[in-house]
């Protein structure tokens, strides 16, 4: 084989290592809530919740996934060296804040990752594609708000609807529920954060030359479910792995949970991720999460909610697409030091 096909291969197993970290490093979105309430042990939640991810794929089509592909960047800018380096900037930071336990987002680190390396090759912010940047940008803000309003909304209409009911019967109601909540939010997170991974994937098979760019355009050709499964496969596998640090830091330092708000919080988060997935807007499914947990945690009292640990996450989240992007650019600038035609 060639050494462009030799690339092209390693970029692709680098994408899909991307997203078994995605899935490691995100397992706390989908069974932190569940797990803090004790309705499901550990393994038996990651186990379900990874099922959910991969299924999936059959339900929430690729519309995330047009967008992450050729709705952020200019794809004259972009080669297998350009999505290499963005793929090695996002995993670095995935990697660097589980090692710090903080829950932040892949998505964005991915997203800051390609625009890093694009920009470090082509030396000029014109690679960036206003289009698919604005929804981004201004999800970043909207989706927690949306996870915290909805959350929110649904703790204060379940507390009314059965304030006549024992706590017993409502906790014993809710346990039962939550494995429904729990499940639909595990497919949310594998139809938004898997499309993104598809969308890396799909603009390295084009820039490859493996796809057209009429394929490109549309349902790539004869590789379509080829890259849906094999993303859906890593985030899936990465999440049955967990990244039990984070999960501590979503399911009890934020707030504590019972299963009812463990129910309002996962089901708050599925609506916000259903929506956007179907929409193709590219959002954090830990931004969404964490938002709805904060919700349901205020209606108790505002002094539920530990500001403290939010403020930590919040700066994070900040941070997570500059960082990236600088990790990526200095990973670009070192493979074109080493290799002229990068």
């Amino acid at each position: 084989m060639t050494t462009e096909q030799w690339l092209l291969i390693l970029t692709v197993a680098v994408a899909l290592c991307f997203d078994f970290i995605n899935g490691f490093h995100d397992a706390a979105n989908s069974i932190a809530t569940v797990v803090s309430t004790r309705v499901l042990a550990p393994r038996v939640a990651v186990i379900w919740a990874a099922f959910f991810n991969f299924v999936a794929a059959f339900l929430l089509g690729t519309a995330v996934a047009k967008t992450i592909g050729k709705g952020m960047i200019d794809l004259h800018y972009v080669n297998q060296y350009v999505v290499l380096a963005g793929l090695l900037g996002a995993i670095v930071w995935d990697l660097l804040t589980w090692w710090w336990g903080l829950p932040t987002s892949s998505s964005h680190a991915l997203i800051g990752g390609y625009a890093g390396a694009a920009i470090a090759k082509a030396w000029t912010l014109q690679v960036i594609i206003p289009a698919g940047w604005y929804k981004t940008l201004i999800f970043i803000v909207l989706a927690p708000l949306m996870g915290f309003i909805l959350g929110l909304g649904m703790m204060v209409a379940v507390s009314w609807i059965f304030k006549s009911s024992s706590p017993r019967n409502v906790d014993t109601w809710f346990r039962k529920l939550q494995l429904l909540s729990a499940a639909a939010y595990s497919l949310g997170h594998g139809g938004n954060d898997a499309q993104k991974t598809m969308g890396i994937i799909a603009g390295a098979l084009f820039t490859g030359g493996i796809l057209s760019r009429e394929q490109m355009a549309g349902d790539w050709g004869p590789y379509k479910w080829y890259i849906i499964l094999s993303a859906h496969a890593a985030i899936a596998l990465g999440t049955y792995f967990g990244g039990w640090r984070i999960v501590h830091t979503m399911g009890s330092k934020i707030t504590k949970l019972k299963p009812v708000g463990g129910f309002c919080a996962e089901t708050a988060g599925a609506i916000t991720l259903f929506g956007t997935a179907l929409a193709g807007i590219p959002v954090s499914t830990t931004h969404t999460i964490t938002g709805a947990i904060v919700g349901v945690g205020a209606t108790h009292r505002l002094s539920a909610v530990r500001w403290g640990v939010a403020k930590r996450i919040v700066w994070a989240w900040i941070l997570t697409i500059p960082a990236s992007a600088a990790v990526a650019a200095i990973t670009f600038w070192l493979m074109r030091f080493f290799i002229a035609k990068a």
